[in-house]
């Protein structure tokens, strides 16, 4: 048997190299076995922190009479969803046509042509409850297959023609944007508080029941409302960050709900409605994004302000101690496993105290360093390091995006979506990496005032954005080189994916990093882009606002009136910097930079800082700029004054 994963640069397919199953990684070959053999294929995708994940190989995919059956009727496909997010948005969006309990590890049977015709998640190596054992699933896709061959491919062929006119409607609603009432977006927006409200946990915050999630891109977008004047979107997004990060609970409870009160980070999510109980992988993406949040609660409202604080200090130690690898950028994940008194338990090392941690290994890192999700990362540091005087989150940030552009940013200007102590992942970069990227950098540049990270970030959405008469057709935004070869081979991939869910898509991060793009170069052609995605989006964001967040998000943005506020300064923490950096408006920027800094902006064709030579706070709205500010508190007067 062939060890095609012993070599990989992903930790999630190298833990399964030693499985006695024949493991393909994701590659044209293993399509072409399965044609060869005239056999179904099974892909399988997940994640190294993924506890069901681990379970399922150590229990299912280690058993040697199930690897066995396996092996002989099948060509199985492990992928890591991580590295290749593209495969798993496609067969995800399959997969939602035969369960609804859509997660990982998720199973897809596919034909050798790539149509999936079954799938589910977790099965174990016996039958539990109503819940099947792995190999009684195998024996009945194998016996449909052998047997009922016509019914199988009619049931992919039917998938397959259902997420391409779900995608025409997409490309359809694309075309039409122009012609969607901007009155219409500000009441969805305003409608989509209500639904969340009407959503929330009244008792135990956020939404929904368990599994409970902190759903990020929703309580930034609630953020964004609350910016507006919104006293319901605060209300709804103070009380859910006040839950996860147990700020009401005793101080000596190591673990606060959803969060880890020694090294700071937050878990991905709880198995109780009440927030207890978490399963303890700890993601970059909710990290950076609450770190976000908490500092913009901590700008929002004075009552919290010390309280937010405090919890982002938390969260910044984490990914500054524990996160950041020694040779730039950020890990993927933590798992939520660990060996603590000879046993591998989930969780039994956040039970410790910080004295009893020492003598301990901690959970592993996946160290895959992933663009987009460094974006994030790069983005909240910047962001949460300007707003609350931070300055060694900005010099986290500079580090890890200098990095990225050493290693990630290859000389024709495309990305590389992974890498691992200096290897190259051969998957493809998708637009979530282009966008992300562009908008932590676009923050970074906000923070620190080095044009460099802006001029890269431009580069980034223009090598993306189309021109205006494929708009027409459609499309915004185009991934360099394409899809996935593999997918695009079969005829399967997802054009230009809405969906979200913990963190942006790529088209509502590319759409944010255009609405950044435009406040300082005032190039109309970025806001038209960004409205053109929004207004595309918005007929399916707006109903679901728990699944869209991000999307709402950029939406709000769009919503208001253009604010700039720009202070040119020798001084970083001058009175006039103090009062820039408590800005936080939907639609507005704010940056702090030297005489010298903005000249060099200027000269790079950022259209909001020609002429800022004197130092002084120039105050724009809608680009229409007034006098200059010399005084702190005549600045903040005027900044009280909408309109």
């Amino acid at each position: 048997m062939a060890d095609r994963l012993a070599d990989a640069l992903s930790p999630y397919l190298r833990s399964h190299a030693a499985n006695p199953v024949d493991w393909f990684p994701w590659s044209d070959e293993a399509f072409a076995e399965a044609r060869r053999r005239d056999v179904p294929v099974l892909v399988s995708i997940g994640y190294s922190t993924c506890h069901w994940c681990h379970v399922m190989s150590r229990e299912s995919f280690s058993d040697p009479v199930i690897a066995a059956r396996l092996n002989s009727g099948f060509v199985a496909i492990k992928v890591d969803r991580e590295e290749h997010p593209d495969v798993d948005a496609s067969f995800l969006a399959a997969a939602g046509a035969f369960t609804g309990n859509l997660g990982w590890p998720l199973n897809v049977f596919v034909t050798p042509e790539g149509k999936t015709f079954f799938a589910g998640t977790y099965w174990p190596p016996t039958a539990v409850g109503q819940l099947p054992s792995f190999g009684q699933v195998l024996d009945a896709v194998a016996d449909a297959w052998t047997s009922r061959r016509t019914e199988v491919e009619q049931t992919a062929g039917a998938v397959v023609d259902a997420l391409r006119q779900s995608a025409d409607r997409l490309s359809t609603s694309a075309a039409d944007s122009a012609a969607v009432p901007e009155k219409l977006v500000t009441d969805s927006l305003a409608a989509a508080v209500d639904e969340l409200a009407a959503y929330e946990d009244g008792e135990f915050g956020g939404f929904g029941g368990a599994p409970k999630f902190p759903v990020a891109p929703v309580l930034l977008f609630l953020l964004e409302r609350a910016a507006t004047g919104d006293r319901l979107a605060l209300e709804i997004a103070s009380r859910a960050l006040s839950a996860i990060s147990g700020l009401d609970q005793p101080r000596e409870r190591v673990i606060a709900a959803l969060r880890d009160r020694i090294d700071g980070g937050f878990f991905r999510y709880a198995t109780k409605r009440d927030w207890s109980d978490p399963h303890y992988e700890r993601m970059l993406y909710d990290n950076a994004q609450l770190l976000v949040a908490f500092a913009r609660l901590a700008q929002l409202d004075p009552a919290a302000r010390q309280a937010a604080s405090n919890v982002a200090e938390g969260i910044s130690a984490f990914l500054i101690e524990v996160m950041e690898q020694p040779e730039g950028g950020f890990a993927s994940a933590q798992d939520s496993e660990s060996t603590v008194g000879g046993r591998r338990l989930e969780g039994a090392y956040f039970a410790l105290d910080a004295a009893a941690r020492v003598a301990q290994d901690p959970p592993a890192l996946d160290a895959k360093v992933l663009t987009g999700w460094n974006g994030l990362a790069i983005g909240a540091l910047a962001t949460a390091g300007f707003v609350l005087s931070r300055d060694p989150w900005i010099t986290a940030a500079r580090r890890a995006a200098d990095a990225l552009i050493a290693r990630h940013l290859r000389v024709d200007g495309t990305l590389v979506r992974a890498s691992l102590a200096g290897r190259i992942s051969a998957a493809n970069a998708t637009l979530e990496d282009y966008g992300m990227l562009a908008s932590g950098l676009l923050d970074l540049a906000a923070a620190t005032g080095e044009v460099r990270y802006a001029v890269v970030a431009r580069s980034l959405v223009d090598l993306v954005l189309v021109d205006q008469s494929r708009a027409f057709e459609g499309e915004t935004f185009v991934v360099p080189g394409g899809a996935d070869p593999v997918l695009l081979s079969l005829g399967i991939a997802l054009e230009n994916d809405p969906s979200e869910g913990a963190y942006p898509s790529g088209l509502s991060s590319l759409a944010r990093a255009c609405t950044s793009l435009h406040l300082v170069t005032g190039h109309v052609s970025y806001r038209q882009a960004a409205e053109r995605v929004i207004h595309q989006l918005m007929p399916v964001a707006a109903p679901r606002p728990v699944s869209f967040g991000a999307t709402l998000a950029v939406a709000s943005a769009l919503a208001q009136p253009v604010e700039q506020l720009v202070v040119v300064s020798d001084d970083p923490h001058s009175p006039l910097a103090a009062v820039a950096r408590s800005l936080f408006r939907s639609g507005a920027i704010s940056t702090v930079l030297t005489p010298a800094q903005a000249a060099a902006f200027a000269d790079a064709g950022f259209e909001l800082f020609e002429g800022r030579k004197k130092e002084a706070a120039y105050l724009c709205r809608s680009f229409v700029c007034r006098m200059p500010f010399d005084d702190a508190s005549e600045l903040a007067e005027a900044l009280g004054q909408r309109g």
